[in-house]
């Protein structure tokens, strides 16, 4: 691609955007130098590539690149034996980390992101040595005691000799015989030695060594004597500390030469994986898609924009050719929109070329050119002594040169800067070329010869920008099929030049030519009623969609809620039932531990008793679930009539008929409602009779006593009988009970004694004393 066909259209631009959203220096330098691909296959393999950046974002939740610099300078000197200080290496430290969290991220069991897979899986890890460095140094100054044991030792004799002459040195200035002589009672650092400040005149009664001297020269920074020992101490122990940072500092350096050129590598990789989720970002912010790639010229936008203008001010637009023409004409009025159309055509290329999604909707389609040329623009020079007709004409002798079928030329106002009528046959001889050689083009002109020779030409079509006449305003959308008009005369006379120099200037026409301009005019006019008609036809059919899915959305929440009121109806019934379930067996129980007692008391009776039962909650859940089906109000309801509330257990008798607008009075126990029709069940009065009797048959013979033994239980059969137990307990008013639970494994006890803790009609629990059965009793106080 020719570099001054990039810069016209904007190339760098967009690549300037796309740097910003790299993370790391190695991965903005790769942005930069991004150039567009002329080989299929390997757009194929950069589109892919961002599809893919763009899943893993999903999933991830972002990019996984961390920051990282190019350390390939430090590496080479670790290969060349030397040593890296503390800042470098922590950059090296961090080049490793970003290969371990890119190869962690992307080197998984996933199958959608094969390319990033792959191109990860050649990262090179050394977590051992990234941790070791991270531990050892602290920042680009500082190193930790325990980068090494030699190293923390030599820092405790540090701090203690600096302990030592602190403490001396604040003796020293409290001193009274020695504060006398000082400045002020401070304690400061001259070359690395602590000193006292020292009144000049008073320096031969301070012994000691003079390190320097205030600029006024009143004060004198003398060590005292007596912490010069301790202060070459410290020297030797700094000097140690030195050696030792050297010493590790060197180790990290050979332990980084023998896999220098790996992580070379890896910073080429690295910022090839930025730059790739750098374009997955920028294509959601610009809301673009993948386009379909093709390799015989044919191109098919679909509402696409131009990527550097305002989202909210740009209009899109929709082209294809590659098809029946592979040349589009483009008429109309000045800032009508024709170049930002070229522009966007060429730009949107040259970004799906490099891999990039492009600011269009779903089903875009375009071609891979080997080369985009632009003659855009007026790059007429002084110095050259090129006018803007030269100019343009040297550009398109290049392009007339190199252009092959498999490139895309853009030419804007071709054949202007010359006379109109050799301009306009320069033009139609260079597109006739270009047609002949079967090249792409698409050209903007205002010349009407060009209007004509597309509409008699095979393989040229017209197309156009609109213009509203009545504002002076262009509406920017581009219409293909229909050659566009300048609409001068009637721009002029908007803008108030006199109607008469306006027909002087049409008589200046000859007929055809006028002819041929009301044709086209009235083509326009016959176009854009059928685009509002169709336009109103597109709004009426979804208005129509709309109300078709909100009806389908309001029969879903009420598919929904009928569904939620049945399940909680068949919940609630549910719960009813496994309570008498309970009940029954824990009649059938006592029952049998009354059968030892009575020898007459059969097996085979206790057999129809729980048969009896049984029947009795078949009943009771015929009655308490609803049917779904049953969407129909009771008919013909009569005063005293039993029904049930819908859904529930609550049963009443009707006391009014129901009135016009289906409402009704019921006694419900002590309580009369009004309720709707559609709000009730018809309840046959045979089960109403039976049921409850049956109940309360089965319930009335129970025992209450003041203790539940549940010894041998599990836990679960154990809770249910003492719910039971409580439950009689409390209806005899009793206060004081016991549960017998055995000591054993403790199981039964904490399991129980959990159940007490959130059961309402406790007051409070113990285990039992000394004589009540100790650990394997557990008392319980009713509420």
């Amino acid at each position: 691609m020719n570099e001054r066909d990039l810069r016209v259209l904007e190339y760098d631009k967009i690549l300037n955007r796309l740097s910003g959203f790299a993370v790391s220096p190695p991965g903005k330098e790769k942005c930069l130098a991004l150039r567009p691909e002329n080989r299929l296959e390997e757009v194929s393999r950069l589109l892919a590539m961002t599809e893919e950046a763009d899943a893993a974002r999903a999933q991830i939740g972002g990019s996984p690149m961390m920051y990282f610099t190019d350390v390939t300078g430090s590496l080479k000197i670790c290969q060349a034996g030397g040593m890296l200080n503390m800042r470098s290496l922590l950059s090296v430290a961090e080049l490793y980390k970003a290969s371990r969290t890119m190869r962690s991220a992307l080197v998984t069991s996933r199958e959608d992101t094969p390319h990033l897979t792959e191109l990860a899986s050649r990262l090179t890890t050394h977590r051992e040595l990234e941790e070791e460095i991270f531990n050892a140094i602290l920042s680009e100054d500082e190193m930790a005691d325990r980068a090494s044991p030699e190293l923390y030792d030599i820092r405790r004799h540090i701090r203690q000799i600096n302990d030592r002459m602190k403490e001396k040195l604040s003796q020293m200035t409290r001193s009274p015989q020695l504060a006398k002589y000082l400045q002020d009672t401070i304690v400061t650092m001259r070359n690395g030695r602590y000193v006292v400040p020292v009144r000049a005149e008073c320096h031969q009664d301070v012994p000691g060594l003079v390190h320097d001297q205030s600029a006024s020269g009143q004060t004198l920074y003398i060590e005292p004597i007596a912490l010069v020992e301790a202060g070459n101490d410290l020297k030797q122990w700094t000097a140690k500390e030195n050696q030792e940072i050297e010493r590790i500092l060197r180790a990290f350096a050979e332990e980084i030469a023998p896999d220098a050129d790996l992580f070379i590598n890896n910073i080429r990789i690295l910022a090839e994986l930025d730059c790739v989720f750098a374009k997955a970002q920028m294509g959601r912010e610009m809301q673009g898609v993948p386009p379909k790639i093709n390799g015989e010229g044919r191109v098919n936008l679909i509402m696409a924009r131009h990527p550097l203008i305002d989202p909210q001010a740009v209009v899109p637009i929709s082209l294809w050719m590659g098809g029946e023409f592979r040349e589009l004409v483009i008429t109309g009025p000045n800032t009508g929109g024709k170049t930002v159309t070229l522009k966007t055509v060429g730009l949107l290329a040259l970004m799906a070329q490099s891999g990039m999604a492009i600011p269009a909707a779903y089903g875009s389609e375009i071609a891979v050119y080997d080369a985009v040329y632009a003659d855009i623009g007026d790059e007429q020079s002084i110095e050259q002594s090129l006018s803007t007709f030269s100019s343009h004409m040297t550009n398109i002798v290049s392009i007339l040169k190199n252009a092959t079928p498999q490139s895309l030329v853009l030419f804007d106002e071709l054949g202007a800067g010359t006379d109109p009528t050799e301009g306009a046959a320069l033009a139609m001889a260079i597109l006739n070329r270009l047609l002949g050689e079967g090249v792409s083009v698409l050209a903007t002109t205002h010349y009407a010869e060009l209007k004509a020779f597309a509409l008699s030409t095979r393989g040229v079509e017209n197309a156009s920008v609109e213009f509203d006449v009545e504002t002076l305003r262009p509406t920017y959308r581009l219409s293909i099929g229909v050659p566009g008009k300048s609409n001068a005369f009637e721009i002029s006379r908007k803008l108030g030049l006199p109607d008469d120099l306006i027909r002087e200037a049409q008589q200046s026409l000859s007929k055809d030519q006028i002819r041929f301009e009301d044709v086209i005019a009235n083509a326009e006019y016959h176009r854009q009623i059928a685009e509002k008609e169709r336009q109103l036809a597109e709004q009426a059919h979804l208005e129509t969609q709309r109300a078709l899915d909100e009806a389908e959305r309001v029969r879903r929440e009420t598919e929904q809620k009928k569904e939620e009121y049945l399940r909680k109806a068949r919940e609630e019934a549910k719960r009813y039932l496994q309570k008498a379930q309970r009940d029954a067996e824990s009649i059938i129980a006592e029952l049998k531990k009354s059968r030892k007692g009575d020898a007459s008391l059969k097996e085979h009776e206790l057999h129809n008793m729980r048969s009896q039962l049984q029947q009795a909650l078949d009943d009771a859940k015929g009655q308490a679930v609803p049917a779904a089906d049953q969407a129909e109000a009771p008919a013909n309801l009569k005063i005293g009539e039993t029904v049930a509330l819908r859904g529930t257990e609550t049963k009443g008798s009707v006391l009014t008929l129901p009135d016009s607008r289906g409402e009704l009075t019921i006694q419900a126990g002590i309580m009369k409602m009004k309720v709707n029709v559609n709000q009730l069940v018809r309840v046959k009065e045979k089960q109403a009779s039976r049921a409850p009797t049956r109940a309360s048959a089965s319930l009335s013979g129970r025992e209450v006593r003041l203790e539940c033994d549940v010894r041998g239980m599990t836990l679960e059969e154990a809770i249910t009988q003492v719910d039971l137990f409580l439950d009689g307990a409390a209806l005899q008013g009793l206060k004081n009970v016991q549960i017998i639970h055995g000591k054993g494994t403790g199981v039964l006890r904490s399991g129980i004694q959990n159940y007490l803790k959130r059961c309402p009609r406790v007051k409070e629990y113990r285990l039992g004393h000394y004589g009540e059965g100790e650990d394997g009793v557990t008392v319980v106080t009713l509420k």
